[in-house]
């Protein structure tokens, strides 16, 4: 099952990390109602899940919108929640602003820059490489999930990326 994060109107399948073009039993989910979603629900107050639910999750400019820069908390829980859902080795795909984009701080709903430089945080090797070395904060006290980054680019304004949950079955 794939699950489409603040799906909005559109029903585009715009990454394929498995190679299917096509939704295979996807499920919307929106805070809107005009939008028409499978699943009418905040993002911000959880998602509405059982665990280990969707092999694949796609969230297409809507992670900017959750939380507030600088707010670790809210950055964590966030990603919890979705790693939470997420099946092993399941896929998080996802498109943001490039941090210095026009798009990025000038819509007045965006909160957040996702960029290449803060999904690091989600990867507990990187912890392990960085810490003590760089100034890399160490969050391993509050985040126990781990996302490895295993696609990023920057297209044009966008920022594209792919995220793999690595956890016990």
């Amino acid at each position: 099952m794939e699950l489409l994060l603040g799906c909005g109107n559109k029903r585009v399948k715009i990454m394929s990390p498995l190679g299917a073009n096509d939704w295979t039993r996807l499920v919307t989910l929106d805070i809107d109602p005009n939008c028409k979603p499978d699943v009418l629900a905040d993002i911000e107050l959880g998602l509405p899940f059982a665990d280990n639910t969707f092999k694949e999750i796609h969230a297409y400019d809507v992670l900017e919108h959750f939380g507030r820069q600088g707010d670790y908390r809210a950055f964590f829980k966030h990603f919890a929640d979705i790693y939470r859902v997420l099946t092993p080795y399941g896929f998080l795909c996802g498109i943001t602003p490039r941090y210095n984009g026009r798009w990025a701080w000038n819509d007045p709903g965006h909160t957040r820059i996702i960029s290449p430089f803060n999904l690091q945080y989600l990867n507990q090797a990187t912890y392990d490489d960085q810490v003590g070395k760089t100034p890399m904060t160490d969050y391993r006290w509050l985040w126990k999930g781990d996302l490895r980054l295993v696609y990023s680019k920057n297209e044009g304004e966008s920022h594209t990326w792919i995220l793999q949950a690595y956890k016990d079955n």
